[in-house]
């Protein structure tokens, strides 16, 4: 048996980097994870590595290419004749990339001197020194830690009218790997994954018909920036429907047909080629052995843990999708810095009311901090500034001059509360004021700043001066 000073249950964007990091501070560290190929050779990287963010990512560019030569690319001039769809190729392409980034993730374990282990754990037990003793499937062993980070990640949601077969009746993993592309695809649910895979199949051909059950359209962003996202998802042909709950799925040879309910309470029955069930995340928790160490987890089966993301137990930790909290890769990877280097006497800083949110549909939506419908709500006076894509001059020549920057600031100081994006590139240019919200900026200190002609991030820089009636060009 062997022993470890930190051992990470999951190899995900919260585990790896915790395991990297606990390595670099001196820990002797394993991660132990279970996902691994058709050929059991072990595949780094978690959800958002193997079917979540990055093979997303690579359709969703993809397919942006294959839009662009199809629509845009004639009023550049550059005309093409005729255009060809190689669905294979996409994803044989989107497969590699998987592959190339989880064996980086391998290089870096074997550069740090993490130890992997290759398999599902759970704890076994306490010992009478504090330790813990982790039992691994898959390798029928058992290896002992004086310290444990749960970084599980989460599991997509259920929805017991729609069993998923990832054949006719998808997740977000069979999303991503159609044979062809669907003549009519619904979506249930409007969230990120929904918009992200319903972009990506609207894009090369599908009739997308998106069903959500809130009669509020990405009620967690700005209440401007989901208006001006709606404009723009139906002008691309994407059909979203709100308030509507589906009340049946039933399956054929080849085709879905969903009965579903409108806010008038009318039934109607449509039929689809495919459809994909995106209804949120749930933490990856069942199989851990949690009570077997007393570890504490709430109704939502998230583990409980303190504002230093201990457990309920001495010396057990946990990160990223498995507590309270957005469900972001980034800020996994954030928790996993936060305690690694905590364990080591370092003072990290996290502030956790500054984590930027992003789609990366066409536009990009971004936004970190408050909305405008929150400030209202807590009561506190503040000053809006707002610039469009339109009269900006790298906008108009890229031929993505639509959507706007939206800036919140403090009505009695000046500092930063909020910055809302709906645009190119916003996924780029919301880092700009993640970082001037964490250093306690104002809008006048972005105003103050020379940003690049022509740029992009001229627009972020005209609606900090709007905030106090200066901007030039809107």
């Amino acid at each position: 048996m062997e022993k470890f000073d930190v051992v990470v249950i999951g190899a995900g964007p919260g585990g790896y980097v915790a395991s990297i990091r606990a390595a670099q501070c001196g820990f002797r560290t394993a991660c132990i994870d279970s996902w691994s190929d058709q050929f059991g050779n072990p595949c780094y990287g978690g959800t958002c590595l193997n079917v979540g963010c990055i093979p997303s990512k690579a359709l969703l560019q993809s397919s942006e290419f294959y839009s662009q030569v199809c629509h845009d690319f004639s009023d550049h001039g550059v005309v093409v004749s005729s255009v060809q769809l190689d669905l294979d190729k996409m994803m044989q392409r989107k497969s590699k990339i998987i592959s190339d980034n989880s064996r980086g993730i391998a290089h870096l374990f074997k550069k740090n001197s993490v130890t992997p282990i290759l398999g599902r754990a759970s704890f076994h037990s306490r010992e009478a020194d504090g330790s813990y003793l982790l039992f691994v499937s898959g390798q029928d062993n058992v290896v002992a830690a004086d310290r444990v980070i749960i970084a599980t990640g989460s599991v997509p949601s259920c929805l017991p009218m729609a069993p998923v077969d990832n054949r006719l009746v998808v997740d977000n993993e069979g999303a991503l790997s159609f044979d062809r592309v669907p003549g009519r695809l619904a979506i249930i649910g409007a969230g990120v994954i929904g918009l992200e895979m319903g972009s990506v199949w609207s894009r090369l051909g599908s009739h997308v018909v998106l069903l959500e059950a809130s009669t509020s359209f990405l009620a967690a962003a700005d209440l401007s920036v989901s208006k001006e996202a709606m404009k723009n998802f139906k002008r691309q042909g994407m059909q979203i429907n709100l308030g509507v709950n589906v009340k049946s799925v039933v399956t054929h040879d080849s085709v879905v047909t969903l009965t579903v309910q409108s806010s008038s309470n009318e039934l109607r029955s449509l039929t689809f080629d495919r459809l994909i069930v995106a209804v949120g995340r749930v933490p990856n928790t069942n199989e851990l052995g949690l009570d077997r160490v007393g570890i504490s987890i709430d109704d939502r089966g998230r583990i409980v843990v303190d504002d230093n993301f201990s457990t309920s137990v001495p010396g057990v930790y946990a990160i990223g999708d498995v507590i309270s909290g957005p469900m972001l890769a980034h800020r996994a990877s954030k928790d996993a810095l936060f305690v690694v280097e905590s364990m080591a006497g370092l003072c990290p800083y996290y502030d956790r009311d500054i984590i930027p949110w992003v789609i990366y549909t066409d536009p990009e939506i971004a936004w970190v901090g408050k909305t405008e419908s929150q400030l209202i709500d807590l009561g506190r006076p503040y000053n809006v500034g707002q610039a469009s894509y339109v009269s900006n001059a790298r906008a108009r020549s890229m031929g993505r001059n639509l959507g706007f920057v939206k800036m919140l600031s403090c009505g009695d100081t000046d500092r930063l509360l909020g910055v809302h994006m709906v645009g190119p590139m916003a996924s780029e240019l919301i880092n700009e004021c993640v970082v001037a919200m964490t250093f306690k900026s104002s809008a006048q200190d972005i105003a103050s700043i020379m940003h690049a002609h022509p740029s992009l991030s001229e627009v972020t820089l005209e609606a900090a001066l709007a905030t106090s009636g200066a901007a030039i060009h809107s």
